[in-house]
């Protein structure tokens, strides 16, 4: 039987082509692209991220206290940069070693529109963070009515407890953000729940200071 050499070596060569490719793929990323990649993160240069990454920076490359990039455009609001990383394959839900995910930056500066971005990507709602704080947490305390909006509109409920049996009325109530507390109320929150100190979201307001707020809450 003839052996058909330049079957052989198509063979051969489309082999080392393959290997190669794996090779490439299971390569680490340098170390050296990865720091300016963080670098121009930091400083919000979408030129240089992109630049990084096309030349093979790892997308989930972290500082060194956690922070990958996605997380910081996540806390400046950067939409642009965020929306760049989640397409080079940035993980929506890595954390600092803080516990901090993008979305709960995202919610605490009050970025709707990144927040919007990172949900539809499958940034989880739920996630505590080292000091006992979501991203519901986040946005109840800053005052982001918007924020609470949406994530009540993706699945948190409305009376979820957190840290001492804290709901996000409560810590609205306790910052005196009358607007957030109203968005809670209309969602169905109960103005009734008690903290592990034995206290309603009113009596929180009118111990931190917000009479007005108090009132909203049924206070006499």
């Amino acid at each position: 039987m003839a052996i058909n050499l330049r079957w052989i070596a198509a063979c051969w060569l489309g082999g080392l082509c393959l290997l190669s490719g794996m090779a490439a793929a299971q390569a680490p990323s340098n170390p050296n692209l990865n720091a300016r990649l963080l670098v121009a993160g930091r400083q919000g240069d979408l030129a240089q991220v992109s630049e990084a990454l096309s030349r093979g920076a790892a997308p989930n490359s972290r500082n060194r206290i956690g922070k990958s990039v996605l997380l910081m455009a996540s806390e400046k609001g950067n939409l642009a940069l965020a929306d760049a990383m989640l397409q080079a394959g940035a993980d929506v839900n890595l954390a600092s070693l803080e516990g901090v995910t993008p979305l709960m930056a995202a919610c605490y500066g009050g970025y709707l529109a990144v927040a919007q971005r990172l949900i539809a990507a499958g940034a989880h709602t739920e996630p505590i963070d080292r000091l006992h704080r979501s991203a519901m947490v986040y946005a109840a305390g800053q005052g982001h009515g918007e924020l609470v909006t949406l994530l009540l509109d993706n699945g948190v409920a409305v009376d979820a407890p957190y840290e001492h049996e804290l709901t996000a009325l409560m810590w609205a109530a306790g910052q005196g953000h009358l607007p957030v507390v109203q968005v809670l109320q209309a969602r169905g929150a109960h103005a009734g729940l008690r903290d592990d100190r034995g206290l309603t979201a009113a009596q929180i307001a009118q111990q931190a200071g917000h009479p007005e707020v108090a009132a909203a809450l049924g206070a006499r």
